[in-house]
């Protein structure tokens, strides 16, 4: 969004521009009546006020070119004034006027009928990308109910004093919410798939009202080159050796004045050419709801670690787990392995792997082995 903003705003920044250029050369002709001294004060000024103008690239370094050659001139003639303000200004300003037409209400036209493109291109696009919010809400949202289900089921099998009609429904209830669980991923998938499906019409016509902004921007930049190139010829008019040696260089400068370098680092940091992060599906992994107590001695291995083994609970893991310090276990979404004691009132839970391998894991992550 800033990135369009930015593009669409390219063209009243280009009007200021000229507005900048002109008030820049206008100042320069004052200086150029009052010699060096004057010369010197004109460039510090402009130096400053050119950091914070919207032109950018090539262009921009021409333009502050014009600033460091000043800096090195000692005189210079009385026509030279004369000619940037009467031949080059009226130019720029004649360009700027039939260039930037404006529309009644809505500043600039090239910038309501840009941004009115964009928008254009851009509500079917956020009209996915809101049903896809919608659908990987709906799908997580199912996933916490199935796990609460879940959780619900492996309670009631191990209340001896629940009736078996109880423990069905609430055996139904966990099979119904595993049920709305997959369509919930099904929808989800589906939207997902619709959006990345029409990602490549999104971005070609997004692109196709960007390149409509750059061809306009390239008029501009050559323009400003040309006006740039005729100022120079202005000020170029000294036999001086080491002031030709300014001009010569400031013409270099000039001349590498690159439209297609410049419309191509605009487009890499405003336009299609950016990197762009598209939706993909986000897993959902149930939380850990507390932080587990201090650390717990290891159980050696010898008689205590068998009779650890023997009186343990075989459970299964529902998710992948890592843990995060030492004494945790980690695991993949099926493993098995003991429980060899129970949950404590933090939600964590002490097991034991094959080999021998034991530490916590939180309880809420695995449900015993039928």
């Amino acid at each position: 969004i800033d990135s369009i903003h930015r593009t669409v705003q390219r063209t009243p920044e280009s009007y200021q521009a000229c507005k900048d250029i002109m008030a820049c050369m206008k100042d320069r002709a004052h200086v150029e009546r009052q010699y060096a001294h004057q010369l010197t004060e004109w460039s510090n000024k402009w130096k400053a006020i050119t950091e914070t103008r919207p032109l950018y690239g090539s262009l921009l370094r021409a333009w502050q070119c014009f600033f460091s050659s000043t800096e090195r001139l000692s005189a210079l003639h009385t026509s030279v004034s004369q000619s940037l303000v009467s031949e080059d200004g009226e130019r720029i300003r004649s360009w700027q006027k039939e260039t930037f037409p404006r529309k009644m209400f809505c500043g600039f036209r090239e910038s309501h009928d840009l941004a009115t493109a964009f928008s254009r291109a851009q509500k079917p696009w956020e009209k996915r990308l809101k049903k896809l919010e919608k659908a990987r809400a709906a799908y997580h949202k199912s996933c916490q109910k199935e796990q609460s289900a879940q959780e619900k089921e492996s309670q009631a099998k191990h209340n001896a004093k629940l009736s078996e009609s109880k423990l069905s429904k609430i055996q139904q209830a966990r099979e119904k919410a595993t049920q709305e669980r997959s369509k919930a991923r099904d929808r989800y998938e589906k939207v997902l798939e619709d959006v990345t499906g029409f990602a490549p019409r999104y971005m070609e016509e997004m692109e196709s009202v960007f390149d409509q902004s750059q061809e306009e921007e390239r008029k501009r930049i050559s323009f400003l080159k040309q006006a740039f190139l005729s100022i120079h010829r202005h000020l170029d008019i000294t036999n001086n050796e080491s002031i030709k040696t300014v001009y010569s260089e400031l013409h270099h400068t000039l001349m590498s004045i690159s439209e297609p370098d410049d419309l191509r680092w605009w487009k890499n940091n405003h336009g299609p050419g950016m990197p762009t992060d598209w939706p993909k599906l986000e897993e959902w992994n149930p939380p850990i709801k507390k932080q587990k107590p201090g650390k717990k001695p290891k159980v050696h291995r010898g008689t205590e670690e068998k009779a650890v083994m023997i009186g343990g609970v075989r459970v299964r893991a529902l998710y992948n787990y890592t843990g995060e310090e030492t004494d945790e276990l980690s695991f993949k979404a099926g493993e098995e392995f003991l429980k060899v004691e129970e949950e404590d009132d933090q939600g964590w839970c002490w097991g034991v792997k094959e080999g021998g391998v034991e530490g916590f894991y939180p309880a809420n992550y695995v449900l015993p082995v039928k």
